[in-house]
């Protein structure tokens, strides 16, 4: 579970319109929101005066980024949208200096990223970027992307264009923090095994975990809590914490009853069943050493205090998956072969295949695979979700001995061979893949903050007033 805090506004400036969809804004007033905001820059200021300087005009630079202008409308805009994504979350900010200067904060990181993108050239793809349209289309109950700019300029004239212009922005963001991210995390094989001999490794087993996860929240940010205050919350974790250790307690009741006069409705519920890799990295530890039917201690976090019980477990500690001894030619269609002329060449393949011709001798000679026609067309072992799903669903659906009818893909045209099929235990591999994850995740945090801190420290940045 991740409850919004204050503390997370630099990153919350960030997301799109399209993912504010999930905190329950429809994209309509999401878009209303973000147009708006700059036509309510005038009457903002004068509510804020003792807040955004300068702030004796209409509009002004609030901060200079290398060559680029921040404008105070850019920053009450972004104020404005951060504000109505914690209000459809469930816990609205004030409009603090605090705020302030975290989303101003945000707004110079994102554009220096963006710069940065122009000068390197990353360009998101756009069939994916139309994917992501489609889908808050779609969650706006309309069946197309042209549905929904029609809703979102009917509404408010060039919303659709800021909505995709934002979301071609985060998307390039994400691909850049991944690049430099990835550049920056180096994980050897010898880190893989120290992590898989700690305690930690456990969390990469097969079994599953049924929780329950409820959550006591604060009144207020953990750091200005009064020791009552900190007290309090404690007496109501310790509380539900003993109803939670009832065997086949009814939660919703459990929460209800420890409710009492605590001003801040507690969270959470039964989790249902998920594997240990699928938890959050710092509740697994806790998690994987409970034994069925035992509550953890409360553990004080930055956003509350959680209560975890372990309800049911179903261990497995190993991964089989169908894999298939597949061979294969291909021929390319490309500048130099057109679509009609590989299609003649394949169906001339699979006559001869047809004739009794060996399928490894044609690969050798024919197949336009460089990876793979030296070894008479051989793919080795392959499994699920490896290959693209035109030759997957092909390579199901071919018995063993046998090969299929020329079929299309992306690359050109194809005839594959499926020599064998097998379940094999990939737990090793699994667990190695999992705890690469585990690393790279524990380190990228740090490897994200550190980039960003080099990436403002070599830029121009003035902030005005």
């Amino acid at each position: 579970m991740r409850f919004f805090s204050l503390r997370q506004t630099s990153q919350a400036v960030f997301l799109s319109m399209g993912l504010m969809t999930a905190l329950g804004m429809s994209v309509s007033a999401q878009a209303a929101t973000v147009n708006s905001a700059k036509a309510q820059a005038t009457t903002t200021q004068k509510n804020n005066v003792a807040r955004l300087t300068p702030a004796n005009s209409t509009d002004g630079i609030i901060a200079l980024v290398n060559e680029n202008a921040i404008l105070k409308s850019d920053l009450i805009a972004a104020i404005a949208q951060t504000q109505a994504r914690a209000k459809a979350a469930g816990e609205p900010i004030a409009n603090s200096a605090q705020l302030q200067s975290e989303v101003l904060n945000a707004l110079i990181l994102r554009e220096l990223q963006l710069s940065l993108i122009k000068r390197v050239g990353l360009n998101p793809d756009e069939a994916s970027i139309n994917k992501r349209l489609e889908q808050i289309a779609k969650a706006e109950g309309l069946n197309s992307i042209a549905a929904l700019q029609q809703r979102l300029d009917s509404a408010q004239l060039g919303s659709y264009a800021t909505l995709r212009t934002q979301l071609i922005e985060d998307a390039a963001i994400q691909a850049l923090q991944q690049r430099q991210i990835t550049n920056r995390v180096r994980i050897s094989e010898q880190d893989i095994d120290a992590f898989l001999a700690s305690p930690e490794a456990k969390r990469l087993n097969q079994s599953e975990y049924q929780t329950v996860h409820v959550r006591v929240p604060y009144m207020d940010d953990y750091s200005r809590l009064s020791e009552a205050q900190r007290n309090n919350a404690l007496k109501v974790a310790q509380k539900l914490r003993t109803r939670l250790l009832v065997p086949n307690v009814n939660v919703a009741e459990a929460i209800a009853a420890s409710q009492g006069s605590y001003p801040i409705p507690l969270q959470g519920g039964d989790m249902g069943f998920h594997k240990a890799a699928a938890l959050p990295t710092e509740l697994s530890s806790e998690i994987t050493k409970l034994e069925v039917g035992a509550v953890s201690a409360p553990l004080v976090t930055p956003e509350g205090i959680d209560i975890i019980k372990l309800a049911n477990k179903k261990a497995n500690d190993t991964m089989l998956v169908p894999q298939w001894n597949t061979r294969h030619i291909l021929v390319k269609v490309d500048e130099l072969q057109t679509d009609a002329l590989a299609e003649q060449k394949i169906n001339d393949l699979y006559s001869q295949l047809r004739n009794g011709a060996a399928f490894d001798s044609l690969a050798s000679t024919y197949s336009d695979d460089p990876g793979s026609a030296g070894r008479g067309g051989d793919l080795d072992w392959v499994g699920e979700d490896q290959m693209i799903a035109p030759f997957e669903a092909m390579m199901k659906n071919t018995a063993v001995g046998d090969y299929s009818a020329p079929f299309k893909t992306q690359f050109g045209w194809h005839i594959l061979k499926v020599e064998g099929k097998r379940q094999q235990d990939v737990s090793d591999e699994y667990r190695r893949t999992m705890a690469r994850q585990a690393l790279y995740q524990r380190l990228a945090p740090q490897a994200k903050e550190d980039w960003l801190q080099e990436l403002r420290a070599g830029a121009y940045i003035q902030v005005l007033g």
